[in-house]
């Protein structure tokens, strides 16, 4: 099957920018064998998408659930600054401290932020939600933010990113461990999709041009200019002709970029196998693997869900899209014990 849209965003484009330099108690009832407490280091988990309103911060706050429902200790960031809603998927109040005042130097320590969920081992950090300043953090003040994030003593640090390929959202899914791409089996979020990893990796080369002297390489290659490198192997060979060792050392590095799929709202057999499309296109395209972790099917319950501010697996954990859910968090917390 042809995937939707791939015709029309194959060629190389450069990502879009922010203004930004470049971003009631409830103990769970056991959960069947599958998701068992770690025992490696903490893991971090980004969660992004290609358009807003694609079910991130559905997978995000129900994923977080099912970690803790396993017995891990589990942190929610909401990193979409400017328009995060998070706790409201969670059935938590507004926060009376948020990323805001961490930014803005009114709190010195991430886990000063961090406020209980009624999950037992779930606590949240909510993100800014009216402050611009808080939206479109300065260079330093998200190098620092980065920094801290990584520094929480937590199993699992859950990060629900804001729509789009601001460069802000892509350093943010570029930290995590595992970096996860929700999408809609609509041609406009299969296209966004597409976009959004294609900008989350040349992002990385970014990172990594200095380093190799493959600056005019990547500039080149999000210009769209012809005969621009368009793929990984191009910049590896470019690379290799100078110097043998450097190039296999950034074939390891970019070999490490591995997406994450899920496919929300899933109504059809046919859209059960987007996310088979889609890891295909990517691979075929840009010679790089992409795991598809699963499809939620389209259940009403979902939408009652969260008209009630509770999430999805403690509300209905016997719905179709509630099974879908933890099935695909079992395979989530199985890619650490690879």
């Amino acid at each position: 099957m042809k995937p939707f849209g791939f015709s029309n965003v194959i060629q190389l484009g450069r990502p879009r920018e922010s203004s930004a330099e470049v971003t009631r108690a409830v103990r769970p009832p056991p959960l069947p064998p599958g998701l068992v407490r770690k025992t490696r280091p903490r893991k971090i988990i980004a969660v992004g998408g290609g358009k807003g309103g694609i079910g991130k911060s559905l997978v995000s706050s129900n994923l977080g659930v099912a970690l803790a429902q396993a017995g891990n200790k589990v942190t929610l960031v909401d990193v979409d600054l400017g328009g995060a809603n998070l706790h409201t998927c969670l059935g938590v109040g507004q926060p009376k401290h948020t990323l805001s005042d961490f930014v803005n130097k009114r709190v010195t320590r991430l886990e000063e932020l961090a406020v209980p969920t009624g999950v037992e081992g779930l606590s949240l950090i909510a993100g800014a939600s009216d402050a611009l300043d808080a939206a479109n953090p300065k260079h330093l003040q998200k190098l620092k933010l980065l920094r801290n994030l990584q520094s929480l003593d937590t199993d699992y640090l859950l990060l629900d990113l804001g729509a789009g390929t601001a460069l802000n959202v892509l350093d943010f899914f570029l930290l995590a461990d595992h970096g996860i791409l929700v999408l809609l089996p609509e041609p406009t979020s299969v296209e966004n999709a597409y976009r959004f990893v294609k900008a989350a990796f040349f992002r990385k080369l970014q990172n990594l041009a200095e380093e190799y002297g493959i600056v005019e390489e990547v500039e080149a290659a999000v210009s769209s200019r012809e005969g621009a490198v368009k793929t990984p192997y191009d910049f590896v060979t470019r690379v290799r002709a100078r110097d043998h060792a450097a190039g296999d050392r950034l074939a390891r590095d970019l070999a490490s970029f591995k997406v994450r799929l899920i496919v929300n709202q899933a109504r059809t057999e046919q859209d059960l196998s987007i996310g088979d499309a889609v890891v295909g296109a990517w691979r075929k395209f840009f010679g790089l693997e992409m795991d598809y972790l699963g499809a939620v099917r389209y259940d009403d319950e979902a939408w009652r869900a969260v008209r009630k501010r509770r999430p999805l697996l403690l509300e209905r954990p016997d719905c179709e899209a509630a099974k879908h859910l933890l099935a695909i968090s079992q395979k989530v917390a199985a890619l650490d014990r690879r």
